[in-house]
């Protein structure tokens, strides 16, 4: 049984997308990459992020590739650009020659990778010595509190939701995680930093609403459930998370992200 499900850039971009913007813009301003680098965005999905370094980065150009034709279709409507060309592709067999790149990232993906490191390896193939890759992955375990009070409430209801919880299902998205996976890759003196957003949900229902969607991790977990038990998760969401007094939750989400330097050969 799969425990994701991306089959819709329209509704992954209601799920997720808001919060993808906000840790595009603080991830690329650490990265701080030159005007006019060749950048590689490794699952890209919907374009988000490859849209923030067009707006934020001044590139010379972007390969923004997935596997994922629903996403890419949304990418290609709604984010296209002069400087941009979308590709369906592997990551793990990217399409491009050694040392076509500058920069090479990857965002909020890496871990749905069948295999990160192979990634990771080919992410180095293909950008210059001396170049970038970076990479950022959600704080599943502590920091995006959104996410992790979903998961906490589904445990007291379905003991099965375990299986689905991110924190226990992607060790690569800790800091030692990401550290030891560049250091496999043979990426030179990684850095790791903790991004920090704030998640904003006008009301309850702003929270609740994409949860119907059925995209994702946790969305997808509920569309698997009888509506007795996502009733009762709801219920206790009610109670874990917190509101305002004029209803508004307010909740800190933090990524860690990763960027390493290609080995001079």
């Amino acid at each position: 049984m799969s425990l994701d499900k991306w089959t819709s850039g329209k509704y992954y971009d209601a799920w997720m997308g808001r919060w993808s913007r906000l840790l595009a813009k603080e991830f690329l301003v650490w990265l701080n990459i030159q005007a006019g680098a060749r950048w590689l965005d490794v699952c890209c999905g919907t374009g988000i992020t490859t849209q923030a370094i067009v707006e934020h980065s001044s590139p010379a150009s972007i390969a923004g590739i997935d596997v994922n034709s629903a996403q890419m279709a949304v990418a290609r409507e709604h984010r296209s650009h002069p400087k941009v060309s979308y590709e369906l592709a592997d990551a793990m067999a990217l399409p491009f020659k050694n040392r076509s790149f500058d920069a090479a990232i990857c965002g909020l993906s890496l871990q749905f990778i069948p295999d990160p490191h192979r990634a990771l390896t080919e992410m180095r193939r293909t950008t210059r010595p001396g170049g970038i890759v970076a990479v950022y992955v959600w704080d599943f375990a502590e920091g995006a509190r959104f996410l992790r009070l979903f998961w906490d409430a589904a445990a007291e209801i379905d003991p099965g939701a375990a299986e689905f919880d991110q924190a226990r299902r992607f060790p690569l998205c800790t800091p030692e995680g990401l550290r030891a996976g560049f250091a496999a890759a043979r990426l030179e003196s990684p850095v790791v930093k903790p991004l920090e957003i704030v998640t904003r949900f006008a009301n309850f229902d702003d929270y609740w609403e994409p949860m119907s969607t059925g995209q994702g991790s946790a969305p997808h977990y509920l569309s698997l459930h009888d509506e007795r038990t996502r009733l009762a998760i709801r219920d206790r969401l009610k109670v874990l998370l917190p509101a305002d007094a004029e209803g508004a939750i307010v909740l800190p989400a933090r990524s860690w992200a990763v960027r390493a330097i290609v080995p001079l050969e």
